[in-house]
């Protein structure tokens, strides 16, 4: 089992940025995809975006385009989420998912090892 541990999160004002960052334990990282979901409060746990083994394909969800970043560094077991514009509607736990393979999904169910999660605060 991958351990995956997330850090990063915080408070910031609408309009802020933060930098999410998720390590993953194991040697080999680079033949899975990378999910990053978040959960707010009352709400159901959704994909934010996620990125392929080798890093050439990424899905972001329409919430977030044009504002987060995701990228991996294969040599370091480290996926970012590089977070800009950030709206209050972006407040959750966001957590960091290994995929069970290469491809990107959407779809929880593809991802078979989660982190323990971190919490961002966009206070507008």
């Amino acid at each position: 089992q991958v351990q995956l541990v997330e850090s990063g999160g915080g408070l910031v004002q609408a309009g802020g940025s933060l930098r999410l960052s998720c390590v993953a334990s194991g040697r080999t990282f680079s033949s899975y995809a990378m999910g990053w979901f978040r959960q707010a409060p009352g709400k159901e746990r959704e994909v934010v975006t996620a990125i392929s083994g080798s890093g050439r394909t990424t899905y972001y969800a329409n919430s977030v385009k044009g504002r987060f970043t995701i990228s991996r560094d294969n040599a370091k077991n480290t996926v970012y989420l590089q977070m800009n514009s950030l709206k209050p509607e972006d407040t959750a736990v966001y957590y960091c998912a290994k995929g069970a393979y290469s491809g990107t999904s959407i779809s929880e169910t593809h991802y078979e090892d989660w982190g323990q999660g971190t919490q961002v605060t966009v206070s507008s």
